[in-house]
């Protein structure tokens, strides 16, 4: 195939979207153009004050390549393509972004210009599926965590917590004592398939949307192509018009209608059930698990956090742990440590994370009033060495959790002791 240049766009036939900690993602509203109409450009950013030569991911200069790779090897045995954005590079040039930098970086909340910019020195970036753009209304849902661990590998320091009260809602009171905003927001809920606890995540979801002024990022709406605040009236006006049929709804109204009809079309969809299994069962261990195996397998040895000098697999390990997966993985007997699958437990663990950081969008069926589409996005590969920040982080939540006195009884009803 022959690769698209973004040098045949120009800079004013993009406009914002929103973006995440480390991507950035505008959308294509230029003359009708075959490779770029209908798509979305998905670009890296990069930390003010960082050398010309240093990246955000330092070891991954060209990582949009093996993201692409990952999607068509790796997720889409996983996860049915109806539910994947097809993904494509495109050859990216510094002139074309510097000036892109100057028109579009003022589009961008105030709180990420703060922080980071594109990086202008990347010279390939994605471009995908425009999910937001073409109809009124989208909605984007990162649900996280869906699942309690297994007691077996826990300590008994953490076991209680951790049986009792999911990453997610530990993660939400940590982040609260550190100024962040609350919210009552529970993954277990949404993943449930009961009506009227996805009904209640729901619910939660558009609480902290709608009292963050949107900066929650687990609910996010799309008018008309640009992400939506509850601040924005002609914003709110299109939601209550698509949600109930009347512009002048009150917001209470609004927030009930959206539960309705996204509860129905989530629980209609076999989306959340599919990465409640994938998650639960690539995490078989937990992270304190993981833990445990790893430093059996080096006995004596300094201990420097999990993955430590551990390299990333290649894609044709990823490829052959996939089969694995789908094959004799599951008659493992997971309650026993067996360091002879120690590689393939770190494997699962990257995966897991891409599935628990992925986002839904939803949006309305064209042929089908009333019935929406649901697609997987931003289900990027993992780095090894992340697990031992994502060990220690492990550890001070539920640290932080224990010593808050707070007792949050969460409910998964997929959990096996």
């Amino acid at each position: 195939m022959t690769p698209a240049f973004i040098t045949e766009t120009r800079p004013q036939d993009w406009i914002y979207v929103s973006e995440g900690a480390a991507t950035i993602v505008f959308s294509y509203q230029g003359p009708h153009n075959v490779k770029f109409s209908d798509h979305v450009l998905r670009l890296r950013k990069v930390a003010h004050g960082s050398s010309d030569n240093m990246l955000l991911e330092t070891n991954t200069e060209q990582l949009d390549y093996p993201m692409i790779a990952f999607q068509e090897n790796i997720i889409s045995k996983l996860v049915p393509s109806e539910f994947l954005p097809s993904l494509v590079v495109v050859v990216l040039d510094e002139d074309w972004l510097r000036s892109f930098v100057v028109l579009r970086d003022g589009d961008r909340p105030a709180e990420r210009r703060q922080t980071d910019q594109i990086d202008v020195r990347r010279s390939k970036g994605v471009l995908a599926t425009d999910l937001i753009g073409g109809t009124s209304i989208a909605m984007e849902i990162k649900p996280k965590w869906g699942f309690l661990p297994t007691e077996c590998h826990l300590s008994p320091a953490t076991v209680a917590l951790k049986t009792a009260t999911c990453r997610f809602c530990m993660h939400t009171s940590f982040k609260m004592e550190q100024g962040g905003f609350g919210t009552t927001y529970c993954p277990l809920d949404l993943f449930s398939r009961n009506q009227t606890r996805v009904r209640r995540a729901l619910g939660a979801l558009w609480a902290g949307w709608y009292e963050s002024h949107g900066f929650l990022n687990n609910l996010r709406f799309f008018v008309e192509g640009r992400m939506a605040k509850p601040d924005d009236d002609h914003s709110m006006q299109l939601l209550a018009l698509f949600f109930t049929a009347n512009e002048l709804t009150d917001v209470q109204d609004l927030r009930e209608s959206f539960i309705s009809v996204l509860s129905q079309a989530l629980l209609d969809s076999p989306v959340l059930p599919l990465l409640s299994t994938l998650q639960r069962t690539l995490d078989i261990l937990d992270i304190e698990g993981l833990s445990k195996l790893y430093t059996q397998t080096s006995p004596g040895c300094p201990y420097y956090g999990i993955g430590s000098s551990v390299p990333d697999p290649a894609m044709e390990e990823w490829e052959d742990f996939v089969k694995v997966y789908q094959s004799d993985y599951h008659s493992w007997d997971h309650t026993v440590l067996n360091p002879g699958h120690l590689r393939h437990y770190l494997i699962a663990y990257l995966l897991s994370t891409t599935f628990k950081d992925c986002s839904i969008i939803i949006r309305p069926k064209f042929s089908q009033v009333g019935s929406f589409d649901a697609t997987i996005i931003d289900t990027d590969v993992k780095s090894m060495n992340h697990l031992g920040k994502w060990e220690k982080l492990d550890m001070k939540i539920v640290e932080h959790y224990r010593s808050s006195g707070r007792q949050r009884r969460c409910i998964d009803g997929q959990r096996v002791s």
